[in-house]
């Protein structure tokens, strides 16, 4: 799959839903589901100790809102970077989204995610 070479247009449709499950299974502190679409190298880093501790001590990954607005995509090496405005149904203001995508056995998988 030639992800870099899609239109942004292409990027979202196959970007928004794997968003979407990230912050439902954040929300719910599903380790399996949050984990669902990510790479071998991100499966490494995110064992469910770690991501346990990250729900425990961080409440905004925890009340994140189903509102989200598209800001646009990034294009870097082998990866494509989906930047979200992402609301919070507890905390005011907006917060920047960043998922990063890329292809792993002919599937796309998460590389990276992360609000700011």
């Amino acid at each position: 799959m030639e992800l870099l070479e899609k239109s942004d247009k292409e990027i979202i449709e196959i970007a928004n839903p794997i968003w979407e499950n990230l912050v439902k299974s954040s929300n719910i502190k599903d380790y399996g589901g949050f984990t669902r679409d990510f790479s071998s190298e991100m499966l490494y880093g995110a064992n469910e100790v770690e991501l346990g501790k990250q729900w425990a001590n961080n409440k905004l990954i925890t009340s994140l809102s189903d509102k989200k607005e598209v800001l646009g995509c990034l294009r870097r090496n082998l990866h494509v970077t989906v930047l979200y405005k992402q609301f919070s149904d507890k905390f005011p203001g907006e917060y920047l989204g960043r998922l990063v995508l890329g292809v792993e056995d002919d599937k796309v998988k998460v590389f990276g995610a992360t609000i700011f």
